[in-house]
């Protein structure tokens, strides 16, 4: 992002990535927070609680307070607010939007930007200085989150943080959940082949596609294997990631990117300590694939 390489393809990139859709994180999270729980009225004072927090150095805990705000008081409003029915269409398009971008920023201005700034940056010092068993149980828990139920809310907790994370300029967390994520469907496709009769003949052949999956960083290859046996695949699944996790942030990995699985490992300067990347995928990958060929029972 250096305007000394202005013209150059990565410096367009970095234009695309840094200055416009990491900028829109933390609107995007406060607004989607807000929908959740309002609907529609939501989104767009959601959106700019998430800018203002942005704005106030809040981050992505600051968008997440201006979301749950911004989502409750819409929802307060729209119960308790009555008009004549000829004028109840204002409501979700003006009404309810306008009341609740003023009172939603007002609180954030006056009330919750600057605490919530001074503990992002405290959690930011801690995560950027975090080493030895900080940074071990780091990234067992979010790695581990990654796995529990694959592109549900868990999963896209600590994926949305990780990501918010990014623009506050903390890179390791997002290392933790990429390789956690990958490591499922990995883990599978490869216990598939060291243990094949421990599966159906539509399972492994399946292996094959779970294995394209997790190499692109879409942890959802993994959900038929763990919804035909629950309680046997996913301690699985949560065991190798989180070995991943925790191995990588021991190593000191990081990742400045917030997608594309083994795809964006050859860019330079996308991860620090690559071998130390890969060898922390190897181990939650085969992790994964041993203690599925221990404790799953073949097919009936």
């Amino acid at each position: 992002m250096a305007p000394d390489h202005a013209g150059t393809l990565g410096y367009a990139l970095g234009q695309i990535g840094a200055k416009a859709a990491f900028a829109l994180i933390v609107p995007a999270l406060a607004g989607y927070i807000a929908y959740s729980i309002a609907d529609r009225p939501g989104i767009a004072p959601g959106m700019i609680g998430g800018m203002l927090a942005a704005n106030l150095q809040a981050g992505f805990l600051g968008g997440i307070a201006a979301g749950f705000i911004t989502g409750y008081t819409a929802r307060f409003l729209n119960t308790h607010i009555r008009l004549p029915r000829n004028l109840e269409g204002l409501k979700p398009v003006l009404i309810l939007p306008l009341l609740a971008t003023t009172i939603t920023n007002l609180l954030m201005i006056y009330v919750v930007g600057v605490p919530v700034a001074a503990v992002l940056s405290a959690l930011t010092t801690w995560l950027k200085g975090m080493q030895g068993a900080s940074a071990l149980v780091l990234g067992l828990v979010l790695s581990g989150m990654m796995a529990v139920d694959m592109s549900g809310p868990i999963n896209k907790a600590a994926y949305a943080s990780a990501a918010a994370l990014l623009s506050s300029g903390v890179d390791a967390p997002m290392a933790a959940v990429m390789l956690g994520g990958m490591t499922p469907p990995l883990g599978l496709a490869l216990a598939t082949r060291l243990f094949p009769a421990r599966f159906t003949q539509a399972e492994r052949e399946a292996g094959g596609a779970a294995a394209v999956l997790g190499a692109a960083f879409i942890t959802e290859g993994a959900i038929p294997f763990a919804a035909a046996d629950p309680l046997r695949v996913i301690p699985s699944l949560v065991a190798g990631s989180a070995v991943a996790g925790a191995l990588a942030l021991t190593l000191g990995v990081t990742l400045k990117v917030p997608h594309g699985g083994l795809f964006v490992l050859p860019i330079p300067n996308a991860v620090t300590n690559l071998p130390g990347a890969v060898l922390a995928l190897a181990a939650g990958t085969l992790v994964t694939a041993l203690t599925v060929g221990l404790i799953k029972k073949r097919p009936g």
